[in-house]
């Protein structure tokens, strides 16, 4: 496993299971389905954005954590209002 291999995992490992995965915990324990699906989104999009790294696409990298940023976002502007 190279480093870009690494990277990626890190990132899947890191953005999925602690920060996405906390917010899809918490819109379905408060049946909250709009902050649920941002949450899920953003989580489809961070694993996808791992496969820019390994396969050294920086731009689409930064596009594809740039929406997950934004989807984070907007979960948790669904879960405040």
């Amino acid at each position: 496993m190279d480093h870009f291999e690494q990277l990626g995992f890190a990132i899947m490992v890191i953005f999925g299971a602690i920060v996405i995965c906390g917010l899809m915990a918490f819109g379905i324990a408060s049946q909250d389905k709009p902050a649920f699906m941002y949450a899920l989104g953003s989580a489809v999009v961070v694993w996808g954005s791992s496969f820019a790294v390994v396969f050294d696409r920086p731009r689409i990298f930064g596009s594809l954590l740039f929406c997950s940023i934004v989807l984070i976002a907007l979960s948790i502007v669904a879960i405040v209002t």
